[in-house]
């Protein structure tokens, strides 16, 4: 009767629909529709994550993670115009922490997150880590890149392309920023501490590919440097 009652637990448990779990444990800000499957290995028609809307979800459950005291998934996923894979390790508290990150989504697909408006482009992802708590990185390896950015808050046309290398210190997370193919020169590093604040400090400075009214633009960041160079400071808290 024992072995029966501990086969019957084990089955529930191996078994448990992911419909239930999703109605009983999902974080605020997230959104799925059309799940099957149970929690060790599912899929999902659609899901919306904090405003980024992604189709075709499916999820692997990675038992070496449990190890760590962290619930692990194998996580692949397409976006409107675009994909993602990774593994997620969900930790006790909300913490998250995400390891071999490939994604490339459109930046539209992320105005709701960053709150600029009409911003488009396309964003390239290859993370070794990169840990979250709170919504806010504190860990990140890997590197970023955006092409064809377009912000119509800045330029009506597309900037070009940019890109950033993430790495982790004790401060917090660093990352160097440069342009790849852009119309301006750009050449700074961000910063972002564990107290939430963020500091991005970069030298910018026309080309010859540069418009006009951009050029003009940065006349407003003052006196460029003896290179042409002009300094753009930002700094707040997320």
């Amino acid at each position: 009767m024992i072995i029966g009652l501990v086969t019957f637990i084990l089955g529930l448990v191996v078994m448990f629909p992911a419909r239930v779990a999703y109605h009983w444990f999902a974080p605020s800000g997230v959104a799925f529709s059309g799940i099957s499957g149970s929690i060790w290995s599912g899929r999902a028609s659609a899901a919306n994550v904090a405003g980024v809307y992604l189709r075709n979800i499916g999820w692997r459950i990675r038992p070496t993670t449990l190890l760590t005291g962290k619930l692990g998934y194998a996580i692949e996923a397409d976006g409107a115009s675009g994909f993602a894979s990774g593994v997620v390790a969900l930790g006790i508290g909300g913490s998250a922490e995400l390891t071999e990150l490939t994604a490339s989504l459109p930046l539209q697909t992320l105005q709701q997150v960053v709150g600029v408006p009409g911003l488009d482009g396309t964003v390239s992802l290859q993370f070794e880590r990169l840990e979250l708590a709170d919504g806010i990185p504190v860990a990140a390896d890997g590197n970023l890149q955006v092409a064809n950015l377009r912000v119509p808050l800045i330029h009506r046309s597309s900037l070009g392309g940019f890109k950033a290398e993430f790495f982790t210190q004790e401060s917090g997370v660093m990352a160097s920023v440069e342009d790849t193919d852009a119309v301006v020169d750009v050449a700074g590093s961000l910063s972002l501490a564990s107290d939430r604040t963020y500091q991005f400090i970069a030298l910018v400075a026309p080309k010859q590919s540069t418009p006009d009214d951009l050029r003009r633009q940065m006349g407003f960041l003052g006196t460029p440097n003896e290179r042409g160079q002009h300094e753009l400071r930002l700094e707040g808290q997320l």
